[in-house]
């Protein structure tokens, strides 16, 4: 059984998520939380102690606490897989690969994975939707270490991450984003459902194991209606975060 603290804090992460405290609102104070939940002000802390770890809501001591994010928001501080991402949304991650074959690795895949230029490296193109809505492309180059586990996942496994390392025991840990603005071509704006030129948030990414050897790089197009990036500043960390769009 779960610790009183505990049973707090996931309530209090269900009223946010449901934006009964909203980003930039402030929590009830300390002695009003203890009374809803019939505990001491201790426990209080404890449960908000924990929120205030994962980033959720602020730290100032001997103030009431601004709710900072959401689990709706997934701070790139944290390398999380868009299934994870859905999931803590209550939302079910769905994915289609379109097309997956092998090419020689280009100047820019040899960088970008560490290879020989010329390397066989699969491609594949994954359409990942929220609840059967397609919210986004994903064009993944896998290194050709790892190319064979990928190659063999059926096409609409909703986390390649989760069954890579139930698979193989790879473990994604750390990842470089780049973020920009593109039009959608005519294969985006068929595959996502939009009108061509309509404007797509852009994610290139690279992902390393924990020893830095890289795993793939993507380009990653969502559709802006669906998916939104929101930045949260403050002297100490300055998180930018996936939500979805308002």
């Amino acid at each position: 059984m779960a610790a009183r603290h505990e049973e707090i804090a996931d309530a209090l992460r269900r009223a946010i998520d449901r934006e009964q405290y909203t980003v930039g609102s402030l929590l009830p104070a300390e002695t009003d939380l203890a009374a809803r939940y019939g505990v001491s002000r201790g426990t209080v802390r404890q449960a908000v102690a924990a929120l205030t770890a994962e980033g959720l809501i602020g730290s100032r001591q001997g103030a009431r606490r601004v709710v900072l994010a959401s689990r709706r928001s997934q701070s790139f501080a944290e390398l999380r897989s868009f299934a994870e991402w859905a999931r803590a949304m209550g939302r079910e991650a769905t994915g289609h690969v379109v097309a997956q074959e092998y090419h020689p690795a280009t100047t820019e895949d040899a960088v970008r994975l560490q290879l020989r230029e010329g390397t066989g490296v699969l491609h594949v193109l994954r359409v990942r939707g929220l609840d059967g809505e397609p919210v986004l492309l994903e064009r993944t180059v896998y290194a050709d270490w790892v190319s064979p586990a990928v190659e063999v996942i059926e096409p609409d496994c909703p986390s390649v991450t989760q069954r890579l390392f139930e698979d193989t025991g790879v473990v994604f840990a750390y990842g470089e984003h780049v973020i920009d603005a593109v039009a959608a071509g005519a294969q985006d704006a068929e595959l996502l459902g939009v009108r061509r030129t309509s404007p797509l948030l852009r994610v290139r990414r690279v992902t390393t194991t924990r020893e830095g050897r890289p795993v793939e790089w993507s380009d990653d197009r969502y559709r802006s209606d669906a998916v939104s990036f929101s930045v949260h500043n403050s002297t100490g960390n300055n998180a930018l975060a996936r939500k979805t769009a308002e």
